[in-house]
């Protein structure tokens, strides 16, 4: 079992930035592979990033490459998500996820944990 706890949401203007954090508790976020999905109003919940047990491999959906980052502290069990360069689409409730399987998918069933989300809403 792990307990995943986010942090950093919040209101930002357009261009803006931002940086979520979730904090793993139970078992070392060296043990999962870790994403990060966005669930707008009205829509499906999505894939944003991922990385993998060790850090050393990164994935994105196309909207935000160049603009995100996803990185792990596998010491303070910590997984980051840098938002630069926000657009008012970007806008939504951000949840952290981890999964056993070090395969980087992109769908919520292949995780099986999830944290309780933190709001980002970017003004235009």
């Amino acid at each position: 079992q792990v307990q995943l706890v986010e942090s950093g949401g919040g209101l930002v203007q357009t261009g803006g930035s931002l940086r979520l954090s979730c904090a793993a508790s139970g078992r070392t976020s060296s043990s999962f592979f870790m994403g990060w999905f966005r669930q707008a109003p009205g829509k499906e919940r999505i894939f944003v990033a991922g990385i993998s047990r060790t850090g050393g491999f990164t994935y994105y959906t196309d909207s935000v490459k160049s603009r995100f980052t996803i990185s792990k502290d596998n010491a303070k069990n910590t997984v980051y998500l840098q938002m630069n360069s926000l657009k008012p689409e970007d806008t939504a409730v951000y949840y952290c996820a981890a999964k056993n399987s070090d395969r980087p998918e992109t769908t919520t069933r292949d995780y099986g944990y999830w944290g309780q989300g933190t709001q980002v809403t970017v003004s235009s």
